[in-house]
């Protein structure tokens, strides 16, 4: 850890409240993007400014409640699981043992799916005789990374120069399998076939930190800095919804290009609404957001 503190204090001060006019100065902080900002950008930009750059409050939903809840339970299932004592056990007795490892709260009824399909895949690995690829070789793992974004990394929105931006985020799991990492994102909401492009993203943007962490960084995660990344996948536990597949380049792309757009915005001092007439609504940022209170009306 130690080591890892040091590769992050010697990178540049970043921040939200980028002032890109005075990117000359080596003194200013760099702008900072997660995953979660980006995709808050992508979805209102007007939302990311008041949340990001005015750095205003938001109420705590009870999804928001529920997501941090059983992510915290599924980091310590990986961490309490023993394959040893699992190794022996049959079908129900692997299930029961998983189920075993959740909390009794109230979300244990969610835990009994992700009870079972972690069963199903440990007694897979163990078919397979590849019990050592069954436990991520990151759980929860925090990354951090700089890049750059060229001018022209997105024709319709030229920057005026090159940034060197920082990429920070925290990535649920990774496994191993067949020599390629495989990073997984795990989501507590339901399933709709049209958010396979926004986890593309979501998955292009883990990829992205990975691939340009320093050696350090990711020998503090447990990663091998020349192990690739093949694959990402994604787990949906309330709708039974599992999905792994080979990266894209088309989506990393489109990553690169959201970056650009949102540096376009700090340029322009302008960050646009978006009017969604049965998600606006439910902004902790309606009432003070005049787009939505002018279209609301419409």
């Amino acid at each position: 850890m130690e080591e890892y503190e040091k590769q992050i204090e010697a990178m540049d001060e970043y921040t939200y409240q980028w002032k890109p006019e005075n990117m000359d100065d080596p003194n200013e902080p760099i702008l900072k993007i997660t995953k979660s900002s980006l995709g808050s950008f992508n979805w209102c930009p007007k939302k990311y400014e008041f949340s990001y750059v005015e750095r205003r409050p938001q109420d705590q939903s009870e999804a928001m409640r529920k997501g941090t809840i059983m992510h915290n339970s599924r980091e310590q299932f990986f961490i309490d699981f023993d394959i040893k004592k699992a190794e022996t056990m049959n079908t129900e007795e692997v299930i029961d043992y998983c189920s075993s490892l959740f909390p009794i709260d109230d979300y244990f009824e969610d835990y009994q799916g992700i009870a079972i399909f972690e069963a199903q895949r440990f007694i897979e690995a163990r078919t397979e005789k590849k019990l050592d690829e069954y436990l991520p070789v990151v759980n929860e793992g925090k990354f951090d990374c700089e890049i750059m974004i060229l001018a022209d990394t997105n024709p319709k929105f030229p920057l005026s120069r090159d940034y060197k931006i920082h990429l920070q985020g925290i990535i649920d799991r990774i496994f191993m399998e067949d020599g390629g990492l495989i990073p997984m994102e795990f989501k507590t909401g339901g399933w709709k076939d049209y958010k396979t492009t926004s986890m593309r993203q979501e998955m292009a943007f883990y990829q992205l930190m990975i691939e340009n962490c320093s050696p350090e960084v990711l020998k503090q995660t447990g990663i091998n800095e020349v192990t690739p990344v093949t694959h990402w996948a994604w787990y949906y536990p309330i709708a039974n919804h599992f999905y792994v597949e080979p990266v894209k380049k088309s989506s990393m792309k489109s990553v690169m290009n959201k970056i650009a757009m949102l540096i376009h915005s700090y340029e322009q001092g302008i960050f646009n609404a978006k009017y969604f007439y049965k998600t606006c609504a439910h902004c902790s940022f309606f009432p003070i957001c005049d787009k939505a209170q002018e279209d609301s009306w419409l």
